[in-house]
Order: structure tokens, then sequence, then C-alpha cells
């Protein structure tokens, strides 16, 4: 039986010269290049045959067979019976999940909230639904020695009128969407709020959109609200990143400007979280 480090050498000896990446310093060559199948497979949208991720990867296809068969065995990818084609396996989206049960939404997000809250020196706010109640779990006042009540940390039945909590709604199923309503209401707190559920309906679709919420004075007066979804490692949009400012303050280019950090705030946690979906 041949010495299995013989044998990469000599697969090594005959292939093609690899990919143009800078690999780190101290790192394993076949780890990196099985790490470099999985991330071909990832990005292919479907299944792939062997002389397809051979081009794509760089590497002779004896290689890519000797690689893909021990991430087979390992359960991280699969081969279809009858094309013969390779795809991810069942053990990929395990360390998915076991990244997604890991993870501290706060803690993470933290840094970009402090980013944002310097960059404004307007409030920001980290919020969630669940049990379709809107929570607030975390917030930063602003740095400006004239602010705006910037709430409080916990729960709200206000997800219809925050920029927070449409930027939410606006991406879950609309009988969710029907739900929260019915339960928790569509209570006015302001001479802006949305109280119909079709009016609500289009606002949520204008969203979708453009990728963010407002609140223009709808759940406080004098107080103008941007906010946008953060989605996790599924695209799933699981919170929201917002930032209040006080109409004195709002002109059409500060909020412009507003609108771009945290939009970018959004995207970045979301990436962050292993999201590879558009805003």
């Amino acid at each position: 039986m041949m010495d299995s480090a013989l044998t990469e050498d000599r697969i090594e000896a005959a292939e093609a010269p690899v990919a143009l990446r800078v690999r780190a310093p101290g790192t394993i060559r076949s780890v990196d290049r099985a790490l470099d199948l999985l991330e071909v497979l990832s990005r292919s949208g479907g299944a792939l045959a062997l002389s397809e991720i051979s081009a794509r990867s760089g590497l002779n296809a004896s290689t890519c067979h000797h690689l893909l068969a021990t991430l087979a065995a390992r359960g991280y990818i699969s081969q279809n019976g009858r094309s013969r084609e390779y795809m991810i396996g069942n053990k990929v989206f395990d360390l998915s999940d076991a990244r997604a049960r890991q993870f501290n939404l706060i803690e993470v997000a933290m840094p970009r909230l402090r980013a944002l809250n310097e960059a404004t020196r307007e409030a920001v706010h980290l919020a969630v639904i669940q049990a379709r109640e809107l929570i607030t779990v975390a917030k930063l006042d602003s740095l400006h020695a004239v602010k705006v009540d910037s709430g409080f940390v916990g729960k709200s039945n206000a997800a219809h009128a925050t920029a927070s909590g449409k930027a939410i709604l606006a991406w879950l199923p609309e009988p969710e969407q029907r739900a929260i309503a019915e339960a928790k209401g569509l209570d006015a707190f302001t001479e802006n709020t949305i109280t119909g559920l079709d009016a609500l309906r289009a606002e949520l679709a204008l969203v979708r959109r453009h990728g963010v919420a407002y609140d223009r004075e709808e759940f406080q007066p004098g107080v103008i609200c941007i906010g946008a979804a953060i989605r996790n490692h599924t695209g799933g949009v699981i919170a929201s990143v917002s930032c209040s400012t006080p109409t004195m303050r709002a002109s059409d280019e500060g909020l412009a400007r507003v609108e771009e950090l945290v939009k970018a705030a959004a995207a970045e946690l979301s990436q962050e979280l292993g999201s590879r979906s558009p805003a």
C-alpha cells in the first residue's frame, strides 16, 4: 500500500499551477486546498462535476478527487449517485447552525453600534422581534448636547411606528406581518403614525425596495429615525440597527449621510454573521 504522504507528493508534483492566491505562512497546503474546494462549491449555486471543480479551483482533477473523497467521507460534501456531481454536504450546515447558537448578537453588534454612534453622533439602537414583540436589546445615546429621548431597552408594541420595527417587519412573511399587527395593534403614537394595515403594507414594500426604513415623527414628535435589517447566515432577517435624530438636525444632506451609514452598519453586521444576501 502506497504511503499517503508519498501519494500526496506525487499528486502535487503532477498538478497544474493552483489559483494565484497568496497563502498564509505556516498553513497546511492540503487543508487549505480542501477549503478552496468547499468555497468553490459554496459559490456555485448548484452541483458541479469534477472537471468544473478542477477548472475553478486551479487544481488538477486527481488532486481534486482525493480531496473531495476525504471531504465526502466526513460529510462536508455529497455526490449525486447518478450525475456524479458534487455539492455541499449536511455537515457544513451543522457547523453553520453551531456558529449561530454560539454568537451573542449584542456582543457582535456593539463595535458597529459604537462606530455608528461616533460617526453620526446620534442615538443608535439594536432591535429584534421575538414572540411578536419588538424588543430593543441595546442602545447608545446621542453624543450631542441637545439630544432626543432615545427610549429604553425592552419591549415595545410599536413595530409599525418605528424604523427599527419596520426594517424587520418588511422581510417577514405577510401572514406574520398581519399576525403581529392583529396581536399588538396599530396604535397611533403621533398624527403621523400608520394605523391601517393596507398603508403599512405599502410602507413595508418601500422598505424592501430601498433597503431602509424611515420613521418620520411616527413614534415621537420631533424625531426622525432610519433603520436597516440585519441578516444571519441563512439570509433571514434577525434584527435591525437604527439611528434617531431630532428634526432640528435633520437636513436632507444629513439624513442621506445617516441613511448610508446605517445601511453600511447593517450590511457589515450581516456579513459578520455569515450572510451573503443583499440588503
